[in-house]
């Protein structure tokens, strides 16, 4: 009996020092694996495809192993890591643009017949606490786009969120910008909503906002898209878990506003009391280079929206709530795809 009791108590404590030595392992393992996932590179693996502008004015175009806190970087929500895309309502912009971005812009360019397709996972974490209500572009931010590379350099595409302050759900909706016959002046935009309100929908006055979306999109919930341009069609698909999938197609080659009497209600309403609204050479993008971004593209600038911007300072817009945030966990691009016929 004590040499089977004996023969017990080794064996017990042999499993004892190899549990320990595996929970050892594994940590060790866990935490290399942690120390490796230090940039964005290594959370999406496209960042050799894209270059970046930054909120605060630096331009990158080699996005391997390269990070900038505050701006760009990893962060892990405990059960993946993400790429965060952060930006100030007034930082240093590009040239076409009074809004400031954190966003990724496609080194290849390509024409709508050639095409192109881009996806994304993500989430919004944060918008813009500051604005005026009756402004449309207040408290939102664009998430991915499609952007003319000449001509008007407009954009046939811009996928938006936005989030009123008090509200829990705020809205996607994606807005088409004609490429406007002639001069610019008249270009305008028309926008759809995916899940809540589209662009058009805003306050009565600066500090009073429209009725909450019933089937909106919380801030911190995921949503993915998937934007697949082929043969000159744009076929936008939208997916989240709870909420009904959406498709849209529209031409990027044919107009669907070449003249006064394809115009909107929307864009009548929206624009009426601003200026006259053009219309769209009938070929629309055809022939036009274009590329994708992805990121976080912040609408709340100072100067429309009129959201506090501290003088341009970054750490007291972070503070105040005067900035974007937009996280995403997967993406890809490249070439397009015959689309689904279901």
């Amino acid at each position: 009996m004590r040499k089977i009791a004996l023969t017990t108590l080794i064996f017990l404590i042999l499993v004892a020092c190899n549990d320990k030595q595996n929970q050892t392992s594994e940590k060790v393992v866990e935490t290399k694996t942690e120390a490796l996932i230090k940039y964005p590179s290594d959370v999406i693996a496209f960042m050799d495809k894209w270059k970046i502008l930054l909120g605060d004015g630096t331009h990158v175009d080699d996005l391997v192993n390269y990070q900038k806190d505050g701006f760009f970087y990893v962060e892990n929500d405990g059960t993946s890591n993400w790429v965060v895309y952060k930006t100030p309502n007034s930082g240093v912009t590009s040239r076409t643009s009074k809004n400031t971005r954190t966003e990724l812009g496609e080194k290849a360019h390509w024409i709508p017949e050639t095409g192109g397709k881009l996806t994304g996972t993500l989430k919004v974490q944060h918008v813009s606490t500051t604005g005026d209500a009756t402004v449309a572009s207040s408290y939102s931010v664009v998430v991915g786009q499609i952007h003319s590379g000449e001509g008007h350099e407009n954009e046939p595409l811009k996928i938006f969120y936005k989030k009123f302050p008090g509200h829990t759900k705020g809205s996607v909706f994606w807005n088409y910008e004609i490429n406007t016959e002639g001069d610019n002046a008249g270009r305008f935009d028309f926008s759809t909503a995916v899940w809540g309100h589209n662009f058009s929908v805003v306050g009565t006055n600066a500090t009073t906002y429209p009725e909450e979306p019933k089937d909106g999109i919380a801030l911190g919930e995921e949503f993915s898209y998937e934007v697949n341009v082929h043969r000159g069609i744009m076929y936008l698909t939208f997916t989240s878990e709870g909420h009904e999938t959406m498709t849209f197609t529209k031409s990027l080659i044919k107009s669907d506003f070449a003249t006064k009497a394809d115009i909107p209600q929307q864009v009548i309403t929206r624009y009426s009391n601003k200026r006259e609204v053009g219309t769209e050479r009938i070929n629309a993008y055809a022939g036009e280079i274009n590329y994708f971004k992805q990121g976080n593209y912040n609408q709340a600038n100072g100067e429309s929206t009129k959201s506090e911007t501290y003088g341009g300072n970054i750490e007291k817009q972070y503070e105040s709530g005067s900035y974007t945030e937009v996280w995403f966990k997967d993406a890809s691009v490249g070439a397009s795809s015959e689309p689904s016929k279901n």
